[in-house]
């Protein structure tokens, strides 16, 4: 690759974002990751500039965002140009940032203050089950086994099924909700699934009911399954295994925030 910019016709680019399409496709990317390459190697074909000065354009912008613009340029360039790309920024480790979690009383207040047993089974699948948006708006009752008491994954994030406990909280709530044979959980009056504003909404309203002062989203909740479970005592292995996390050192930030040990410290004082 060399240092000249190259300029693009309108049909050259509709063909080269076409063949990028593909190749996210066939590689099962998320949606929202092939959103990301997309919008930025559109606007890098229209910019006429070289990927160095199209990359320095994003410096003013967050970390993250830098990132996900010299991965999509480098996904691009590799993959769908098929030439080496040279550029090697000194791309700075993401920062810390510790995880919001409410305490178990904050997340029953929310609970039991929700009137529309719908949207309670929202608030409960993200918190008993750790879900992800996604995967609670996908669920499907073929997915819930109440005869093993787990609930089984297909949807997860990256194609990677896995399985989590089902808790007798939920039993309860589902078999007071109406259980089916099959077909999605969460189905809004127009028959179709759940959107994730709809979700985000959802949570949104029941934290601010109860008085919840925080920023609470949906990753809220799976953010307190997975602390509050490490604080009980739980094996940080099985708590990746029941995030369906790759890395371990992914599950580790909530070491952070667990509390338990931070207890312990404080009564030698």
């Amino acid at each position: 690759m060399t240092d000249e910019s190259k300029s693009y016709s309108p049909e050259e680019q509709y063909g080269l974002i076409g063949k990028l399409i593909e190749e996210v496709k066939l590689r099962r990317y998320s949606y929202q990751t092939g959103k990301s390459y997309i919008s930025v190697v559109k606007n890098f074909l229209t910019s006429g500039k070289t990927p160095r000065e199209f990359l320095l354009s994003y410096t003013t912008k967050s970390k993250s965002t830098m990132r996900s613009a010299y991965f999509a340029l480098k996904f691009f360039h590799e993959n769908i140009l098929n030439t080496k790309f040279e550029e090697n920024l000194p791309l700075a480790r993401k920062s810390l940032k510790l995880p919001l979690v409410l305490s178990k009383e904050e997340i029953i207040k929310m609970i039991d203050s929700t009137n529309n047993l719908k949207h309670k089974l929202v608030i409960m699948f993200l918190y008993y089950a750790g879900l992800r948006l996604d995967e609670a708006r996908n669920i499907k009752w073929q997915d819930v086994d109440f005869d093993r008491e787990i609930i089984h994954l297909k949807t997860a994030k990256g194609d990677k099924e896995r399985l989590v406990f089902l808790h007798k909280k939920l039993i309860d709530a589902l078999r007071m909700y109406g259980v089916k044979g099959e077909g999605p959980i969460f189905v809004s009056q127009r028959e179709g699934k759940y959107n994730k504003r709809t979700i985000q909404q959802i949570i949104k309203s029941s934290s601010k009911k109860v008085g919840i002062k925080k920023n609470v989203t949906p990753h809220t909740l799976r953010h307190s399954f997975a602390t509050h479970l490490l604080e009980a005592g739980a094996d940080i292995r099985y708590i990746q295994q029941l995030l369906g996390h790759k890395d371990l050192k992914t599950t580790q930030i909530y070491t952070h925030v667990a509390n338990k040990d931070i207890k312990k410290l404080a009564n030698l004082l």
